[in-house]
């Protein structure tokens, strides 16, 4: 089968999360550089996406995304697939949305979630309100637009109905961008000192939660039906205060956490952590693969965000580390997404793709 790999290549001199052991000035220098292209793959994980997608017995196209995307689909032969994993430029809510919105206009067939899924995902306070509406626990939250700049008094005002300590993200970026261990604030003046700095830098809505002090927890979603391959708690290595999964956390993971999965749940919390999942994933119309965040507290998940175009970077991403600890390779893990795809459009491999691609159906 013919695949075409979309994607966004981070710059050269753009480190990614986990990539080098950094201490002292060097972390320093890191962790004050722009995180613009954050959720931006690297050219040694694009290239190994490629060849693991080749060793299914594929033939492979980068095709990157935008303009240069545009013209090779319209002048040149199309994919029979395209494994998707392009996250857009700018601060978008819908940049996520352009590949497939593309690729369904020029009628190609895709792997992931749909236009509409990946802008309400990304979208913090959307994806909130649906997967509130569904059932599942939320923290409570505020969110903040443009009325900060005319009344920041009367915003302030309001947010004291929040129990402290808050967390503030902006509100429509995904890979921890904007989350630093300063967004967790403990007081009125950290909180009002933290909006104004976001809402300078990422100018889009930020939001404000409540902090669930408990387990953080991540689980991932596979396949058309929609199946949990396993739940993942970030255990952090020394604490001596509440724990943010930041930023600075994510840079520095080898130092600062330790990823425990299967993740060492009582059976009760484990089952409510896996429906939680699987209810938050259909209500905001997922579809293939993604990544849910919660909290955990008292046994109760708290719904954080749903990452539909989670990473899949081999040595790095999150998704990946879960699915190796519950004995599924990198190989494996992109054999089963395609096939979610497969099966979802009624699709069966072609021949030259070999057995290991064919459907359940």
């Amino acid at each position: 089968m013919r695949i075409g790999l979309t994607f966004n290549a981070r710059s050269a001199s753009k480190p990614s999360c986990g990539t080098t052991k950094l201490s002292g000035e060097a972390l320093d220098a890191l962790l004050s550089s722009d995180d613009s292209e954050e959720e931006f793959d690297s050219l040694e994980t694009i290239a190994a996406l490629a060849n693991t997608l080749r060793s299914l017995g594929h033939e492979v196209e980068l095709l990157g995304e935008g303009e240069p995307l545009i013209r090779r689909l319209l002048d040149g032969r199309r994919p029979d697939l395209v494994f998707n994993i392009a996250e857009g430029r700018g601060v978008s809510r819908s940049r996520e949305s352009r590949v497939p919105a593309l690729l369904e206009t020029l009628g190609i067939a895709y792997t992931g979630s749909d236009p509409l899924s990946l802008a309400v995902a990304l979208d913090k306070d959307c994806a909130k309100r649906l997967v509130a509406q569904a059932g599942v626990s939320t923290p409570a939250w505020i969110t903040i637009d443009d009325c900060w700049e005319s009344a920041p008094d009367k915003v302030m005002r309001q947010l004291a109905e929040l129990p402290l300590p808050l967390v503030v993200k902006p509100s429509y970026e995904g890979s921890s961008k904007g989350i630093r261990n300063k967004c967790l604030v403990e007081t009125p003046a950290e909180l009002r000192e933290t909006i104004a700095e976001l809402r300078g830098k990422y100018a889009q809505p930020i939001l404000v939660e409540e902090f669930i002090d408990g387990d953080e927890l991540t689980v991932g979603i596979v396949g058309h039906p929609p199946e949990v391959l396993g739940i993942m708690r970030v255990v952090p290595r020394q604490q001596s205060g509440p724990f943010l999964y930041s930023l600075e956390v994510k840079r520095d993971w080898v130092e600062t956490i330790r990823y425990e999965c299967p993740a060492q749940l009582s059976a009760q919390a484990s089952q409510r952590v896996a429906e939680a999942a699987l209810v938050a994933f259909r209500a905001l119309g997922c579809q293939d693969v993604a990544r849910i965040d919660f909290r955990l507290r008292d046994d109760v998940p708290y719904f954080l965000e749903a990452n539909p175009l989670p990473g899949l970077a081999p040595l790095t991403s999150d998704l990946v580390f879960l699915a190796r600890d519950v004995g599924v390779d990198h190989r494996e893990l992109l054999r089963r997404i395609v096939e979610a795809a497969l099966n979802r459009l009624n699709r069966v491999a072609p021949a030259a793709a070999g057995p290991v691609l064919a459907t359940s159906r």
